[in-house]
């Protein structure tokens, strides 16, 4: 198996995205190294005997992928024996044609750029886990958006990842087994609020699996239940004309971006 490696001076998120953007076109399987903060020339010769090893082991150069601030560092590691790949170097000259201004190569600036929206992430998470499931219902004036599901549809990680990534305060509210009743009707809170519901569903067999991982041979996991609870949520979702995404074949990543793009919501992100 070929090895891919992401390395930065910095936190190497900027060389994994757009590295894994790229591998992500190709149907084959990669070993992914990531080598953070490579801040020394000593370092990045470490990093070179680690990418030459991989090479000896596999037989196949490693794919080299790059943004490294620090000139004598980069040299360092352009002399690597994999297939290296410098994102800097492709797009910051024709950037700097564009804006017709030099740039100015400075390590962790991309850190500085979040500083303004650090507190208000930290904030958005703080408001995700106290208002998540359900549990607390006093404060959804203040919620930029309400997930609504059946349990295990991916309420939670969704609404934190919404506050993480973007300062989105996100609420969550599940639909349990008690709430269907003759009909599955939207509760007084959530009427008030509806202009903020989002919904999320799943297919029945993914979500029984799910299920039966927490809680094996149950009722509440059981595939009969599953498609009751999920047909009851969609049929509320219609009549009410709330949006909703099943989210079976989505990463968390690519849930939030399609509620970002049906909501219209801002991303509190630079």
């Amino acid at each position: 198996m070929r090895t891919a490696f992401y390395i930065s001076d910095g936190t190497a998120i900027t060389s994994e995205v757009f590295g894994h953007a790229l591998l992500s076109l190709f149907p084959v399987e990669f070993n992914h190294i990531t080598i953070p903060f490579v801040e020394t020339e000593t370092q990045a010769q470490k990093v070179l005997d680690q990418i030459s090893e991989s090479f000896q082991d596999t037989g196949e150069r490693p794919l080299v992928f790059y943004t490294i601030v620090n000139v004598d560092i980069r040299k360092i590691v352009a002399k690597s024996v994999g297939i290296n790949y410098n994102f800097l170097d492709q797009f910051v000259a024709p950037l700097e044609k564009v804006l017709g201004i030099p740039s100015k190569p400075e390590k962790h600036r991309t850190h500085s750029i979040h500083e303004t929206t650090y507190d208000i992430r930290i904030e958005a998470v703080n408001y995700a886990l106290a208002n998540d499931d359900g549990s607390n219902l006093k404060d959804y004036e203040e919620a930029d958006i309400i997930l609504v599901g059946v349990s295990r549809s991916g309420k939670t990680p969704t609404s934190l990842y919404l506050a993480l990534q973007y300062g989105i305060k996100a609420a969550n509210y599940p639909f349990t087994e008690e709430d269907m009743g003759d009909m599955l009707k939207l509760p007084p809170i959530l009427r008030r609020f509806k202009n903020k519901l989002f919904g999320l569903t799943i297919q029945a067999d993914r979500l029984h699996q799910i299920r039966s991982e927490r809680r094996a041979n149950s009722r509440y996991a059981s595939i009969q239940q599953c498609r009751m609870e999920l047909r009851e949520v969609e049929n509320l979702y219609r009549k009410e004309k709330i949006p909703f995404l099943n989210s079976t074949k989505y990463s968390i990543e690519e849930i939030s971006a399609k509620i970002l793009a049906e909501t219209g919501l801002k991303r509190r992100k630079y």
